[in-house]
């Protein structure tokens, strides 16, 4: 009997291998944060390489942690919070190797609406209630659907909140005084030009420096650029013939600095030696506390969730969409292990359930900061790991000096992040696009800058499904063959769904115009697919040729034409060939 146990068992090593491991059923993803299997034979030089990577991605997400908290109507705290425990969550449980979770600018028309018509509380009640459904979402292997999204809705949205952001960062860039913007497109056009006379040179002259400069800064060091780098490259030469060894050095240590942090140091400095008289972020939110932040639970009531259920599910989608968007490109460009979708989305649900309990705003996979993290040498989730814990040392050591920043600085780095944001060559490229693309594209654009995202997806989804069913029912042929007294042969292509049966008309005009007895052959060997609707047509169409005396015959059936009509019995009343 021991023997026999003994021979029966599973061996040692798998047994120690499934130990404590939970068997969920297929239609469940497994939560298998990519973190573990990276970190296998994981190195000392690789750890130095994240490690760099993640202060650089640190300092860079500063300026833009702060600068979208403060474009969606919170204090810049939100953003910087957000920045590091989304970000920290993200990277330890995400399905990608080296993306960077955080605040995003998609999210800033969202974030902004949301708390204009609901309030703070409620923002951070859907923003849980979002990271909840993410995580479902990820949890029954639902990532691959957000896949399914036309890039005509995904380009049209994008460059609809390309556009708003650089609308919601007019007041700052010209230093209006506004008390408060409303939400809506027409509302903030009609409030800036109410205000056009508290314009602010000096602010005005700030954005537009720091604008130019992140524009310039990256193509300053670049000598392959030839548009850019020509008398820059000549000018670095000759310094480096005067000053030797230790100017090259500076150089490259200067070309590896973030623009945006060059922008924020700079003209920040710039401001306040000068004492210009510009807002900042310590005459509108009085400073950044120099403190970690503190649980507290909102308000929460099942009455408030079910008022919520729209901003929800648009946080959530607009946070998956993004996040799995910024996965793949993070694919193409590190050459590492592809991203885990539905594990991407379950961390992206922890980190928004999450993220809401100290203060922050909802969190996606961010696509310049992942770009930055792959560019700097990152090889596994550590790099992000890192970025939070440098934004904590960041924010502890240099909060006191946040309250020096212009405002319209920060405007002018959103300026920027909207500028690459935008697919603004789709535009010019819509020419040689097809009617449908050019549609939904425009119309997603429209709605977007018109009125919200949440419509502007809707709208753009029915859009998408509505040209669909229209082009595959255009697919499908219906193609008379024969015809005598006695008998009419046709033959069918593409997939007899909903959107095609009115196409088997002529078929059942020609049953009700001919003599009795006729006998009508169908040639189905090109028939892909059928769907309820199709095999219904199918059956009133047998049911007229009954009646008149006739018979339906049914020749080259494919399986899964076959399969729907022995399932309903119509494969039984019909003969088949």
């Amino acid at each position: 009997m021991e023997k026999s146990h003994a021979k029966d068992s599973p061996p040692e090593s798998a047994q120690r291998h499934n130990r404590g491991h939970m068997h969920l059923p297929s239609y469940l993803a497994p939560f298998r944060p990519r973190i573990f299997s990276a970190l296998a034979g994981y190195t000392r030089e690789r750890f130095f390489k994240d490690a760099g990577s993640g202060v650089t991605v640190g300092i860079v997400a500063l300026p833009l942690a702060m600068a979208f908290a403060i474009a969606s109507g919170l204090k810049p705290e939100a953003g910087i919070w957000t920045a590091i425990i989304a970000g920290a969550l993200i990277s330890a449980l995400g399905g990608s190797a080296v993306q960077i979770g955080g605040p995003a600018g998609a999210f800033i028309v969202i974030v902004y609406g949301i708390l204009e018509r609901y309030g703070l509380a409620n923002l951070l009640i859907s923003t849980a209630c979002a990271g909840v459904l993410l995580f479902l979402l990820g949890f029954f292997k639902l990532g691959t659907l957000v896949r399914y999204v036309p890039v005509s809705i995904v380009v049209g949205f994008t460059n609809g909140i390309a556009v708003l952001i650089v609308l919601s960062q007019i007041r700052d860039l010209l230093g209006l005084v506004v008390p408060k913007m409303p939400a809506d497109f027409f509302s903030q056009i009609k409030v800036i030009g109410q205000h056009l006379d508290s314009f602010n040179p000096f602010a005005l002259g700030l954005g537009l420096a720091c604008l130019l400069g992140l524009f310039v800064w990256p193509r300053l060091f670049d000598t392959q650029n030839r548009s850019a780098g020509g008398f820059t490259t000549r000018l670095i030469r000759m310094m480096q013939a005067v000053e030797g060894v230790q100017l090259k050095r500076a150089t490259r240590m200067a070309s590896r600095m973030p623009g945006p942090i060059v922008a924020l140091v700079t003209l920040t400095a710039f401001a306040y030696l000068l004492s210009l008289p510009v807002e900042t972020i310590g005459t509108r939110f009085g400073g950044i506390p120099r403190a970690l932040p503190v649980f507290a639970l909102p308000d929460f009531s099942w009455e408030t969730v079910r008022l919520l259920v729209a901003p929800t599910i648009t946080i959530a989608l607009l946070g998956a969409v993004e996040s799995l968007l910024c996965a793949r490109v993070a694919d193409q460009i590190s050459g590492l292990p592809r991203h885990d979708p539905n594990q991407e989305l379950m961390a992206q649900g922890v980190a928004n359930f999450v993220a809401p309990f100290f203060g922050g705003m909802p969190a996606t996979g961010t696509i310049a900061r992942t770009v930055t993290n792959v560019r700097s040498g990152a090889t596994s989730p550590v790099s992000g790991i890192v970025h939070a814990v440098t934004l904590i040392a960041i924010v502890l050591a240099a909060a006191p000096l946040a309250v020096h920043v212009p405002l319209a600085v920060l405007a002018g780095i959103l300026l920027y992040v909207a500028w690459n944001m935008g697919e603004w060559r789709e535009f010019a490229r819509l020419r040689h696009a097809s009617s449908h693309y050019r549609l939904i594209m425009l119309g997603t654009f429209l709605l977007t800058v018109i009125f919200d995202l949440t419509v502007a997806l809707q709208v753009g989804l029915i859009l998408a499904c509505v040209l669909f069913v229209k082009r595959m029912s255009s697919l499908f042929q219906v193609v008379e063959v024969s015809r005598d007294a006695d008998s009419a042969g046709f033959q069918l292509y593409g997939s007899l769904f909903f959107g095609a049966v009115a196409k088997l008309d002529p078929i059942l005009n020609v049953v009700e115009s001919a003599p009795k007895g006729l006998v009508v052959r169908l040639d189905v060997q090109s028939l892909q697919s059928l769907d309820t609707s199709g095999l219904d047509v199918l059956e009133q169409l047998h049911k007229a040729i009954v009646l008149r005396g006739g018979r339906l015959v049914l020749a080259g059936l494919n399986a899964q034409p076959r399969a729907v009509m022995e399932r309903s019995g119509f494969l039984e009343k019909v003969e088949s060939l």
